[in-house]
């Protein structure tokens, strides 16, 4: 049929209309970005599993606390490290026996969660061997020691209630300032936030729980619940990490329940916000990942790539925090193996502990 013949029929019209008026079908979405992870400090010979990790945004010096809880205890050498954003070892502290977990920085401080010791230090951030540190707050056992049960609703109408157990130690493992001077920290085996009030002015500190709830307890196969802390930028959310059981948690600091912002994150350790997303060290499955405020995964960086020949992890395994030195990301992987069973985790071949970094991506 000529083009003139079939453009005069009504038919016709009406389907140049249906073409012009039905919506554009969209590009298929991209999945996450992919981000490529380098190497950039191999820790001192006599040091192993950096854990706590946080810079000074103005410097971009890197601070690094060790959490060495081999047996026995004497066998232990835990060290606070100071590195230029290059990678140079500038300082170290010792801590002996005592394991650390969450760093901060504050106002010329680093604030220190001491696990070993259950208590919140701090030192000048040009500390060097001999730098006095000073204990700031003391964390004890709570009445009761856990949680309230758990109850889980299920697809068949049936209901799992989970009681949970602790021994009263408090697991200190994660904090965030906010922009007032407050402290917030996690407590992984009690379930619960503290919260101290003006944190870089007091001296002795009092503790406040701020938060008990049962869903920062675990059952699953990581034994730690409440874990990595953060802010929304507008600072009305605080963020929260449960290891244990994979999940990224929200809570309206203006009060309300815990939601869940994120699942099947295995290993939800420490935890960043950074222009606009959600930096999650996901442990067990040894990658970074950044979720927007949705709780979608929009970048993830790292893999375990083997080790050296030195015994050095490439890529990364079980990273445990993030910190934001100058335009990239510095990753301190912990390698912990924590099964009882032999040759069934590559942490076990760790020789040497390490840091990776990798640049941050711009962002809109």
């Amino acid at each position: 049929m000529h083009l003139s013949n079939f453009m005069s029929s009504p038919i016709a019209w009406i389907s140049l209309l249906l073409a012009l008026t039905l919506p554009v079908q969209a590009p298929a979405a991209e999945g996450p970005q992919r981000l490529a992870v380098e190497p950039f400090v191999l820790l001192p010979a006599d040091l192993r599993q950096p854990e706590g990790i946080t810079s000074n945004p103005a410097t971009g010096e890197i601070y690094v606390g060790t959490f060495d809880a081999r047996m026995p205890e004497a066998s232990r050498n835990n060290q606070l490290l100071r590195y230029s954003p290059d990678g140079k070892l500038l300082g170290r502290r010792s801590f002996g026996a005592t394991p650390l977990t969450g760093l901060a920085y504050a106002q010329g401080k680093v604030y220190i969660l001491n696990f070993g010791a259950s208590r919140l230090q701090r030192v000048a951030a040009g500390f060097g061997a001999d730098t006095p540190v000073e204990d700031v707050a003391s964390f004890g056992a709570l009445a009761p020691p856990a949680p309230g049960e758990r109850r889980i609703d299920n697809p068949d109408g049936s209901q799992d209630r989970i009681q949970y157990g602790a021994a009263g130690f408090p697991a200190i493992n994660g904090m965030v300032f906010d922009r007032a001077g407050n402290l917030y920290v996690s407590d992984s085996f009690q379930g619960a936030i503290y919260r101290i009030e003006q944190a870089t002015r007091c001296s002795p500190c009092s503790v406040q729980t701020l938060l008990r709830d049962p869903m920062l307890a675990t059952s699953g196969s990581l034994p730690f619940g409440a874990n990595g802390l953060a802010f929304s930028a507008d600072e009305r959310v605080l963020y929260i990490n449960n290891a244990g059981d994979g999940r990224v948690l929200r809570w309206p600091m203006a009060g309300g329940a815990l939601e869940v912002l994120a699942e099947s994150i295995h290993g939800a350790d420490g935890l960043l916000f950074h222009d606009g997303l959600l930096w999650v060290a996901a442990n067990q499955v040894d990658r970074v990942l950044a979720l927007d405020e949705n709780g979608r995964i929009r970048m993830q960086a790292g893999e375990f790539q083997g080790h050296d020949r030195n015994g050095a992890p490439r890529g990364l395994l079980f990273p445990a925090g993030t910190a934001v030195s100058g335009s990239w990301m510095v990753v301190a992987n912990l390698s912990l193996p924590l099964t009882a069973r032999e040759g069934d985790e590559w942490e076990e071949e760790t020789r040497r502990w390490t840091l990776s970094r990798f640049r941050l991506p711009k962002t809109p």
